[in-house]
């Protein structure tokens, strides 16, 4: 703690911890609402069920708005940040619906909402860690020419990465290049549109990317989704 206190990073400390612990909770609360827990239910206001993303993104805009107009420093900035923190959990926990624009939160797209948790844990952690975005070093004195052709390479790598299916180590590789690197160069998921243009069906690649991303892949990971998530899958 004295090195977050030291390096100014306290506030980066409270919104990753808010991040965890709020996600953890949220999915406690929701599974038990789920399986009828009593004295726990939706919030429904006029008979309209309204999504905890709702508040997610009114507490988001509030400490945003705080810290942006005081530029608040201390104890205000870590209180501030923990609330910020909160506000991302709520609302990245329904990412599946604001995506899709319908309440799939317990069915399989339902997952996309755990993904996106994830990621945001992850960057926020290695940036609590002293990785900086792209790899490049210390980004307040600038960046040079070697810089720049290394941040636009890498942002081609991003870019092909989440183009072959891999969105979570796509944006992971945002702040670790190698990352990008890696999920650029490999198989492209065959449900990607990478793999529909460029793997015809039949073709070797096609048939390697359907073993090695099939269904035992995807069971393996659902597993693990699901154990984050508390999620018992439902059928739409």
């Amino acid at each position: 703690m004295n090195n977050l206190i030291v390096s100014n990073r306290t506030p980066l400390f409270c919104l990753w911890l808010a991040l965890i612990v709020t996600f953890a909770i949220t999915r406690i609360v929701t599974a038990k609402i789920r399986k009828g827990s009593t004295g726990l239910r939706n919030w429904s206001i006029g008979g309209v069920h309204v999504h905890h993303q709702v508040f997610g993104i009114l507490i988001m805009i509030i400490a945003g708005g705080l810290q942006f107009a005081y530029a608040t420093t201390g104890l205000a900035a870590a209180g501030l940040a923990t609330l910020f923190g909160v506000g991302a959990a709520l609302t990245l926990d329904e990412f599946a619906l604001w995506l899709r624009l319908d309440d799939v939160y317990w069915t399989a797209e339902g997952r996309l909402s755990v993904d996106a948790v994830f990621v945001a844990i992850a960057v926020s952690g290695l940036l609590l860690t002293n990785f900086t975005p792209l790899g490049v070093g210390d980004l307040e004195h600038g960046i040079d020419w070697e810089g720049s052709v290394a941040v636009a390479l890498n942002f081609v790598f991003v870019l092909i990465a989440v183009y072959k299916g891999k969105p979570v180590t796509g944006a992971l590789g945002v702040m670790v290049p190698f990352l990008a690197l890696i999920s650029a160069v490999r198989l492209a998921k065959p449900t990607s549109p990478w793999a529909r243009r460029r793997y015809p069906e039949g073709s070797r690649k096609r048939r390697r990317a359907d073993e090695r991303f099939g269904s035992r892949y995807q069971a393996r990971w659902n597993r693990v989704r699901d154990l984050i998530g508390q999620m018992e899958v439902r059928s739409q």
